[in-house]
């Protein structure tokens, strides 16, 4: 896991916890589980992609905004698979060992 959270920016972490409580609300939805991580996936990639952009604005360039929407994305998918990973151990952890 640190190894991971070396990769991603710091200001990009609170997605991590934004991310899990999101993938709460849609646990408790009617949603199918197998969906679940695509959706976080997606989110993480928009909102990180988000940030990344509108903090680079001042760059115009074809190149710049490629290269931000190119980190945005790999952020994104980062932040949501640590908060799939956080939500994976907490249930592991909870069930005495049991396998989910």
């Amino acid at each position: 896991m640190d190894s991971i959270l070396n990769f991603i920016k710091p200001e990009l972490l609170i997605l991590v916890p934004v991310l899990y409580c999101v993938g709460l609300g849609l646990k408790r939805s009617k949603l199918s589980d197998r969906w679940i991580p695509l959706l976080l996936g997606a989110a993480g990639m928009g909102l990180s992609a988000l940030y990344l952009l509108a903090d680079g604005v001042a760059q115009a360039s074809i190149s710049a905004v490629c290269q931000r929407l190119f980190a945005g994305i790999t952020q994104g998918i980062l932040c949501a698979g640590c908060a799939v990973y956080v939500h994976q151990i907490m249930k592991q952890t909870g069930k005495n060992g049991e396998s989910a």
